[in-house]
């Protein structure tokens, strides 16, 4: 019998063929990245190296449902410094190999075969890829652009049914930026669980932070998803973790920990590097996130002067998602661009996404950022 995954297509669509022409011949500025050790964003290695020494020299598995204490008691104390502070306890922290394994876990947890997840319109490619291991149904609730791309609480609301086990939430969302700030009504008068991913949370452009959202809703079930890919720019490492509320803790944390200790995939050595990277690390986060702001202001500056494309400033994140006038066929647009040196995603690649959008990441080393956003500019025209 073919596997869940048998019919999608794997051959390289339109937009990759061209890419691998224009890159074995006059090349081009990639604007997509999000692999931080690509661009230059190398988290200190003096700091990897005497952590990991301390490992390699008091070397013992001693595997933890919960993940090891002293990386638990970490993360409880990151939370407790969040604006505003979220007060959690080591026992409400769940580590797992990384966000994507967190899902995994959530969906087993919350929901059966044939049960639906709400999900944004708008949204990174992986949820669908995840729900669909679990023969879950998602119910896409709209995110509304001409609000920030804020969550649509009429959709929300319209979308949900006797079979809805969750609501999954990004903030700072990916690719728009949008954060909530705020309580939703909508999601007090759902009163299910929240999945939360909040892996942006430090990159901040318009919102001065970003508020966990299970400080916004100490009333509902909230998991909050977190990991070292983006918050130290070490996806290599691989590190997730999963943040429950009081709430949550009481109703789910059991079952939760019979769950994580069937796969048991977060690796000790990286478990153990987690309180110095907290304790050690900070500083250069700050400046990560002050490179990204930087490319956000270029960007922005270069927006007022090309009419076609509709560029608004992010609260956070660390991409931008402007709206493109003039132009229907996304596709189309990205494969032009792509001859004339710029590589950027098209708004479909993210969902379904009304009109025309592109995605561009501010990620992308500066020097390389400046050159690609004058180019866009310059084939969009004026």
């Amino acid at each position: 019998m073919p596997g869940c995954f048998a019919h999608i297509d794997l051959c390289p669509n339109a937009i990759e063929l061209t890419r691998r022409q224009v890159a074995a011949g006059a090349g081009y500025i990639d604007l997509t990245s999000s692999n931080p050790t690509r661009q230059g964003l190398l988290f200190p290695p003096e700091i990897l190296h005497a952590a990991s020494a301390t490992y390699w020299s008091n070397r013992c598995y001693a595997p933890d449902p919960r993940g090891n204490p002293a990386a638990r008691t970490a993360i409880v104390d990151y939370y407790a410094q969040r604006v505003p502070p979220l007060a959690l306890t080591s026992d409400a922290i769940f580590i797992t190999a990384s966000t994507s394994e967190a899902y995994l876990l959530l969906f087993s947890l919350l929901a059966d075969p044939g049960d639906n997840l709400l999900a944004p319109n708008v949204t990174y490619p992986l949820f669908e890829y995840l729900a669909e291991l679990r023969q879950l149904e998602l119910r896409i609730y709209k995110l509304d652009e001409s609000r920030g791309w804020q969550i649509d609480g009429a959709s929300l609301l319209a979308q949900a049914d006797s079979r809805t086990r969750a609501v999954l939430i990004i903030s700072p969302h990916n690719p728009t930026g949008a954060i909530i700030q705020a309580p939703l009504p909508a999601l007090s008068m759902l009163s299910l669980p929240l999945i939360c991913d909040e892996v942006f949370a430090p990159f901040t452009y318009r919102a001065a932070h970003t508020p966990p959202v299970a400080a916004l809703h100490p009333d509902l079930p909230v998991f909050t998803l977190n990991g070292i890919s983006k918050l130290f720019a070490l996806p290599d490492l691989k590190l997730g973790w999963i943040a429950l509320n009081a709430v949550a803790q009481a109703g789910y944390s059991e079952r939760l920990e019979l769950l994580n200790d069937t796969l048991l995939g977060a690796n000790s050595l990286t478990q153990s590097l987690l309180p110095t990277l907290f304790a050690q690390g900070m500083g250069f986060v700050t400046a990560m996130v002050k490179r990204v702001q930087a490319n956000i202001d270029l960007a922005l500056a270069y927006g007022t002067t090309c009419s076609t494309l509709v560029m608004h400033p992010p609260d956070g994140g660390y991409y931008l998602f402007p709206a493109v006038r003039n132009h229907d066929d996304e596709e189309a647009l990205v494969l032009s661009l792509l001859k004339q040196g710029v590589l950027v995603h098209p708004g479909y690649f993210y969902g379904e996404v009304p009109g025309t959008h592109l995605m561009l990441s501010a990620l992308t080393e500066p020097d390389h950022f400046a050159i690609g956003i004058e180019r866009l500019c310059q084939a969009l025209g004026h």
